[in-house]
């Protein structure tokens, strides 16, 4: 009877929501099409807020940008809603039952994040676009907390690590294919190269940067896990998908990130003190500010410009004199250090570079691409616009977490035993380590693409630095509320 019951109730509300989705249809309304879509979402999030992070990880590749949306603001979709909210579950869930893992947020990685975020909402407080800086502050919360906080629950079980790098890898193989056969049309031409990616990424840079960004997990996958012959050959032909793409996205910054990925492996196997490797970087800071008059002069002499050519290309990296792109990258940075002289403190408020940075502009420093009205994004430095936006601490606090991303991430490496927990955490730091490299000469950390892996990839650092103690023991329970 009770059967009976609840099945001629299913079909009452099924019936009802037939007939008024007609009626909305009729009026041209089909939002409310949705609705079912947005039920389920919703279902997910409460019940199993695992699903919806790997959801939302499987989506960020093929996700896309409507620029304007109402008050000067852009949306991501399908990506930024469902990262709103799964932070919102995430938080009221912690908020009622008052049991999340106080060793995670006693780790030095989380204490500087947590850090980051407080000062982060002081800029703001003094923000000279206040609404700006809202967003901003708020759109880095749903990046941190659903993939850093609630990731490092997620990630205590090894399994959901490994997926990590795959629920990427597939989507973003569809994109890069997309991308190589309209290069493909265009007879593989270097403009093109800048655009073809659309509308999934905004231009080259970022396009690259993420594919650069897992090449290192796929290969340390491929030599660590044990996997069957097909799926290792599998995954050796996604990885070989994600080489072709780098190479013919022409991003020069990607290619440098690379072989600094490789340069940090060879000194982490070969177990190089980090006081050498410190004092190396200090000296070669300070014969760079000595040196600094012959270099630049060295530097001028080379007017070799971006080309087709690969190897003409990489030349054109050192390029300060003719080739448009660095020099406007060079006529960013000094319009942040220009907005920094000016607030050194609280800096002008978070995501407020691309506003403000215009004025600052010095006349000798523009160049063919630059515009008066400061309408061609941000700072090109993930380094450059925290200080220029949250002054000399805002850049002291991101330095400081970079650092225990390092130095937990490194000693957890030499603590692990088993080779499949040692060679995901491997490809982990490279991977971040293209990222902050790359992130010299370009940020995305206000984007989806970028954002969401990074705090994922942190989030790892950070579960295998407090849960796998005892590495041999496999890591199978439940790891975030409800899952």
């Amino acid at each position: 009877m009770e059967d009976k019951l609840s099945y001629k109730l299913f079909y009452q509300i099924l019936g009802a929501f037939a007939i008024i989705n007609a009626i909305f249809i009729y009026l041209e309304v089909f939002y409310f099409m949705a609705v079912p879509v947005a039920l389920v979402i919703i279902a997910i999030a409460l019940f199993r807020l695992d699903w919806l992070l790997m959801l939302i990880f499987f989506l960020v590749p093929i996700s896309m940008t409507l620029e304007e949306v109402g008050m000067g603001m852009g949306l991501t979709l399908p990506t930024e809603p469902l990262l709103f909210g799964a932070m919102i579950v995430f938080i009221l869930k912690n908020l009622f039952s008052g049991d999340y893992d106080g060793k995670i947020l006693k780790n030095p990685v989380s204490l500087s994040i947590i850090v980051m975020l407080m000062w982060m909402f002081v800029s703001f407080l003094f923000s000279r676009l206040p609404i700006v800086s809202l967003k901003f502050f708020i759109a880095k919360l749903w990046f941190i907390v659903p993939f850093f906080f609630a990731g490092v629950l997620l990630f205590k079980n090894r399994k959901n690590v490994i997926k990590l790098t795959w629920l990427f890898a597939v989507p973003m193989s569809g994109v890069i294919i997309y991308t190589i056969i309209r290069q493909y049309v265009r007879g593989f031409d270097m403009q093109a190269a800048h655009w073809v990616m659309q509308p999934f990424f905004s231009d080259h840079t970022s396009y690259g940067a993420m594919m650069a960004f897992f090449i290192p997990s796929m290969f340390a996958h491929i030599s660590s896990l044990k996997w069957e012959i097909n799926t290792k050959i599998l995954a050796g032909v996604l990885t070989g998908i994600f080489i072709i793409g780098t190479i013919l996205s022409y991003t020069r910054a990607a290619w440098v990130s690379l072989v600094a990925a490789v340069a940090l492996f060879a000194l982490i196997k070969l177990r190089i003190r980090w006081w050498v490797v410190g004092l190396s970087g200090i000296t070669l800071v300070a014969l760079v500010f000595m040196f600094w008059v012959p270099i630049m002069h060295k530097l001028e002499k080379n007017r070799q410009d971006s080309s087709g050519d690969l190897a003409e290309h990489v030349e054109s990296m050192s390029n300060v004199a003719t080739d448009a792109s660095n020099l406007e990258r060079l006529n960013r940075w000094s319009a942040a250090f220009q907005m920094f002289y000016e607030s050194p403190v609280v800096g002008t408020g978070p995501g407020t570079y691309a506003f403000l940075y215009a004025p600052y502009q010095l006349s000798s420093n523009l160049t063919v691409i630059s515009t008066n009205f400061g309408d061609l994004g941000n700072a090109h430095s993930e380094y450059f616009g925290p200080l220029a936006e949250q002054g000399v601490p805002g850049l002291a606090i991101w330095l400081i977490l970079i650092f225990f991303i390092y130095y937990r991430g490194v000693i957890t490496y030499y603590r692990l035993e088993q080779k499949e927990n040692k060679g995901l955490l491997m490809g982990v730091l490279l991977g971040l380590t293209t990222y902050l490299v790359h992130g010299v000469l370009n940020n995305f950390l206000d984007v989806d693409k970028a954002a969401v892996p990074f705090w994922a990839f942190v989030a790892v650092i950070v579960a295998m630095d407090v849960y796998y103690e005892r590495d041999n023991e496999a890591l199978t329970n439940k790891s975030l509320p409800n899952q």
